[in-house]
């Protein structure tokens, strides 16, 4: 459901986002819903435009349940430190919203039966977000780290897999709270939608390590100045194996050795992803010396 557009982002609502209104309807609490609502909507108006701030494209922010999406350009992934910067924006929103409130109520400003409330799913909204699995917030932080190390798709593949996990825990424990009445269906309705959603982003990881190789390609011209990373290959590796270790902010140098462990030559990063895109995965490495 498309919202409209403000401050250059577009804004829509995910259809699960309407049953948990929904919920809160039925339930007789659809001001609570409302305010749910508008604490996500600050939520991801903060990653938004932190993104726009760093130079970021932004889609659109789609908002959801347990936060939302804000749609960013497709380099943002690929940009660790930029990624964590955008992450944090979003809790420590609602951490401000939390603040104010608080000092709100010290000057007499205050709702007995909303202000608690108010508190409340600020609270809620900044601490599951930091949560280390994709698609939230802490999932982006903990990828943006180990991307460092593993690689963007391993990186993504670990992420994705705790927010699964996540997923799981809370959904267990929603259905068994149920009964006991220590919550409603939102719990689990959640659960289910984050679930979904880290789903997706495990199987887009191989799409990400593509989209990273594109962006490598141009970064040593955009950065200036990048640290270098050696590797050492024997010539019949081939590159779709080669670029798995390659990471964000460095820039990789291959020495290729035959099978004797002698050495045959050296291959720039950008040599390497120039003939995987070009001339596919199974081409070794050894190839690229020849001619």
């Amino acid at each position: 459901m498309r919202l409209g557009r403000f401050w250059g982002i577009s804004y829509t609502l995910n259809p699960f986002f309407l049953i948990l209104l929904l919920l809160y309807f039925v339930a007789g609490a659809l001001d609570r819903g409302l305010i749910a609502f508008g604490v996500v909507l600050v939520h991801e108006t903060a990653h938004a435009l932190t993104a726009k701030r760093l130079g970021v494209a932004v889609e659109e922010v789609e908002l959801l349940p347990f936060g939302g999406v804000a749609r960013t350009g497709a380099e943002l992934p690929v940009q660790p430190l930029r990624e964590i910067y955008v992450a944090v924006a979003g809790p420590v929103s609602n951490l401000a919203l939390f603040s104010l409130a608080v000092a709100l109520k010290n000057y007499g400003i205050w709702h007995a039966g909303l202000g608690p409330f108010f508190l409340q799913c600020n609270l809620l909204v900044a601490f599951f977000n930091l949560l280390p699995g994709l698609p939230l917030d802490g999932g982006r932080i903990y990828r943006a780290w180990r991307a460092q190390r593993d690689g963007i798709a391993r990186a993504t593949y670990k992420a994705a897999g705790w927010g699964q996990f996540i997923a799981l825990v809370i959904m267990f424990a929603g259905v068994a709270g149920i009964p006991a009445g220590y919550w409603g269906l939102d719990i689990p309705l959640t659960a289910l939608f984050l679930f979904y959603a880290a789903t997706r982003e495990r199987r887009e990881s191989p799409h990400l390590f593509l989209r990273l190789l594109r962006f490598k390609n141009e970064e040593l011209t955009r950065e200036g100045v990048l640290p270098v990373v050696q590797l050492a290959a024997v010539e019949s590796i081939p590159l779709g194996m080669l670029v798995r270790p390659f990471i964000p902010r460095r820039y990789h140098l291959v020495t290729v050795l035959d099978s004797q462990h002698h050495f045959m030559g050296t291959v720039t990063e950008k040599t390497v992803i120039d003939a995987l895109l070009q001339r596919g995965a199974g081409v070794t490495v050894g190839e690229l010396l020849e001619g």
